[in-house]
This record gives structure tokens, sequence and C-alpha cells, in this order.
């Protein structure tokens, strides 16, 4: 990636839908910091929003709807995500102050993170921790 490309290199991006994704949106961004990359659709419908991570990556949302025959029909609330966080403090006393239910207290693990878990409002489950993963081995 060039100084001058403001576009990241590819990652893995999860997707959810909401029963009221516009509320979504908001808590994401108040609660977690995601930060309001673009959103589409007019009134109460997001037909397709994204939400990046400071750190990198992000999440993809839509507003739960009739997709018909659609491959792609995900139900609201039955997502879970793991995202890497510098600051695991810091965040869960913004994410608690903000509402957001929690599953397991901050802790430190056996293998070496800072992590916590929390439940969003439409039931999705959110764990941010320092765990950057164990490395790839050797090709």
């Amino acid at each position: 990636m060039s100084d001058d490309d403001k576009t990241p290199p590819p990652q893995v991006w999860p997707t959810l839908r909401a029963r009221d994704a516009r509320a979504l949106i908001r808590f994401l961004v108040d609660a977690f910091g995601f930060e309001e990359t673009a959103v589409y659709g007019e009134g109460d419908l997001v037909e397709h929003a994204q939400l990046s991570w400071p750190e990198g990556g992000g999440v993809m949302l839509g507003s739960d709807r009739d997709a018909g025959a659609s491959p792609w029909k995900l139900t609201p609330g039955m997502a879970g995500c793991y995202v890497v966080c510098r600051d695991p403090d810091a965040l869960y006393r913004r994410a608690t102050a903000a509402g957001a239910t929690v599953l397991r207290e901050l802790n430190d693990t056996d293998y070496g993170s800072r992590e916590f878990a929390v439940r969003d409002p439409e039931g999705n489950l959110w764990s941010f921790g320092t765990y950057h993963g164990e490395p790839r081995a050797a090709v």
C-alpha cells in the first residue's frame, strides 16, 4: 500500500443484520469506538453500512428485511466477533458506561491476552482483547 492509498489491505469483515440498524450503528460507535464510514439507505432502512475499526478492519451491517430466496439471509443478534484492541481497560469502561451487557468481566487469560466480552442491544456477542493470534507457520 502506498502512502497515497488510504485503502487498507484485504481483511475479514463480519456482516450483521439488525432489527434497528440505525440504533445499532449509534451503539457500536458510541460504546465501542467504531467509526461510521458509510451508511446507505433512507429513513429507518439501512441497505448497507460500513463501520471501520480504528486499528484496522471493521464490520458491515444492514437492516433485517425480507430477503426472499436470498442465500445471504442473516438472523439479527446471532453474530459473535473478536476484536483486537490496544487498551481493553479503557474500552471496557466505555462499553459498560454506554450500557453494553457484560458477559465476561475484564480479565487476563492464560494465553497472554487482556480481554472482556459484552452483548450489544441486538444480542450480538463482542469480545475485545489484546490477543493478535498465533504466528503463522513458515511456508
